[in-house]
């Protein structure tokens, strides 16, 4: 049960930083109608799986919901570990 919910606030911890994107680029002008239809679809799988895993959460799909929690939650993991040791390496990438 906890499993769920650690997938799933890592699952949220992305979607807040999607929607911190999103908003900064509404605010200067790089969202707009050319690439409005890739942030929606964005935006709608990303509303998708948090809803959807909590969705097959409280109907008892444990499983399921664990394993659409965990589609974002493990690439996300991987994504922040990456950036961490980019951050604590102290090398420089240019």
């Amino acid at each position: 049960m906890y499993f769920f919910w650690i997938l799933w606030g890592i699952d949220a911890i992305v979607g807040l930083v999607v929607l911190y994107f999103f908003f900064e680029g509404l605010s200067d002008g790089t969202v707009s109608s050319f690439n409005g239809g890739l942030w929606f679809m964005m935006l709608a799988g990303l509303s998708a799986v948090l809803l959807g895993s909590i969705y097959l959460q409280s109907h008892q799909n444990f499983m399921w919901a664990k394993i659409l929690a965990g589609l974002l939650a493990i690439p996300g993991l991987l994504f922040g570990l990456f950036f961490l040791i980019l951050i604590l390496s102290g090398t420089r990438w240019n």
